[in-house]
């Protein structure tokens, strides 16, 4: 997958420079400057959008491979991407002037959106056909051999060609599984993957692996078959960690070193909150009025309620948030709320869509119980009952809690066990990976979640 994001880089690479010659040429033609003469004063320009556009693109999400492979959050991705470039070459235009038009970053960005958009649209129906594309087999045709297989059908298709499975069971040959065939046991998994050209295994097996399949598995990967463990790649493909799925193999689920526990990170996270936390409490102080009106107005209650929340560690403290439900909503009793919940006001329903319902919360960042970035934080009385019935629950407390996290932008309202589930997957999976670049890209989701109204 590293020779994917390698070509998608430098193909944008080539576009966006192809863009610049184009404003250029718009420039020229409207009689201002001669085309050459542009082109060689004017060459800095070629390296700054390159690192621009590449920057940025990478943090929108357009090299992540679930991106490339959705047309839609392609094209999302690409209109935050000018966005921010724009932003970018104004500040750069205004604090160091430059013979430049301003009009000049909208030639070079429609020119360089027209032509990455058709050209990933392009990839995107050519993808089954280059050559990057993965051959695979996958080992176990049980759940975690099935959900694998229809991730990889449903978000992977472009980058992975599923040629069947391998099954033990002798009950399960020839049978079709997620659309794949079962085509026979581990006595001819080394044969099966030579005759079938197979770069990769997908070892899908939950439970402890058979000596002969070891044996068998070594083997392929003697003559140069990489073997890829089912959980790892569905976190790839996912973004989430497959708590179901890890049976023996438990420490894949466990963030053992993650960014917070070390180096520069925590402490660029930390002063990143501290900078969040006060312009939003600022931002917090000039709504208030008009929001404390429209609440008091639209429906009888304090304007704010406060709850008990779980953190890092465990430990318990109190976050405050605009009340957005009607009064004694839950009658001294725990109720998750739901998308179409009849408790939630008109106005509440308003908050919650633009998260303003969350801005006290920027006080728990300046005291440092939460941060801007983070798995949300759960009632105590939910989180008893979930680290009985969700495996690896209590991980998500190894960081603190954010206002948006991985799992808010990626995840519905958590009405149930399974949403729960979900929810913790996607928490794990930001823990693994935590990062600046995650949670800018997470934030930047956030924005625009924001703007369109999406928010939970």
């Amino acid at each position: 997958m590293r020779e994917r994001r390698l070509f998608l880089i430098a193909i944008d690479l080539l576009l966006v420079n192809l863009a610049v010659l184009i404003a250029f040429a718009v420039w020229a033609l409207r009689g201002e400057k001669d085309f050459d003469a542009l082109v060689a004063v004017q060459y800095f320009w070629f390296a700054l959008l390159s690192a621009l556009w590449l920057a940025f693109e990478a943090l929108t999400g357009l090299y992540d491979l679930r991106v490339a492979g959705d047309l839609r959050a392609t094209a999302r991705a690409l209109a935050q991407t000018f966005l921010l470039v724009l932003v970018a070459y104004l500040a750069i235009f205004f604090v160091f002037p430059t013979e430049l038009p301003r009009l000049i970053v909208v030639y070079h960005g429609g020119a360089a959106v027209a032509l990455i958009a058709l050209w990933r649209a392009v990839f995107l129906n050519a993808a089954p056909r280059l050559p990057f594309r993965r051959r695979a087999l996958i080992v176990g045709a049980g759940r975690a051999g099935a959900t694998i297989a229809r991730a990889v059908r449903t978000q992977f298709n472009s980058h992975y060609e599923i040629v069947g499975f391998i099954d033990d069971d002798a009950a399960k040959r020839g049978q079709v599984v997620e659309g794949f065939t079962v085509l026979g046991g581990r006595a001819e998994l080394v044969e099966l993957a030579r005759r079938q050209r197979v770069a990769e295994i997908i070892l899908a097996i939950t439970h402890n692996v058979a000596d002969e399949t070891f044996r068998a598995l070594m083997d392929a990967q003697e003559i140069g078959i990489e073997i890829m463990p089912m959980p790892v790649l569905y976190e790839q493909i996912a973004g989430r960690v497959p708590v179901e799925h890890i049976g023996e193999s438990w420490y894949v689920a466990l963030p053992l070193a993650h960014a917070a526990t070390r180096g520069f990170f925590p402490v660029a996270k930390r002063g990143m909150d501290v900078i969040a936390g006060c312009v939003g409490l600022i931002l917090f102080a000039l709504m208030l009025p008009l929001v404390a009106l429209a609440i008091r107005l639209d429906s009888r209650g304090a304007i704010f309620y406060a709850q008990d929340r779980v953190g890092r560690g465990g430990r318990i403290f109190r976050v405050r948030k605009l009340r957005t439900m009607i009064a004694n909503a839950e009658s001294g009793q725990a109720v998750w709320a739901s998308e179409a919940d009849p408790r939630i006001t008109r106005v509440g329903k308003f908050l919650r869509r633009t998260h303003l319902d969350e801005f006290p919360q920027f006080w728990n960042i300046l005291r440092g119980e939460m941060s801007l970035v983070g798995p949300r934080p759960e009632r105590p009385e939910f989180v008893a009952q979930l680290e009985k019935q969700i495996a690896f629950y209590r991980l998500r407390h190894a960081v603190k809690p954010g206002i948006s996290g991985w799992a808010t932008v990626n995840a519905g309202y958590v009405d149930s066990v399974d949403a729960a589930r979900v929810r913790v997957e996607y928490d794990l999976f930001y823990i693994k990976h935590q990062s600046l670049w995650l949670d800018a890209w997470i934030v930047l989701r956030t924005v625009g979640q924001v703007i369109a109204f999406k928010g939970r």
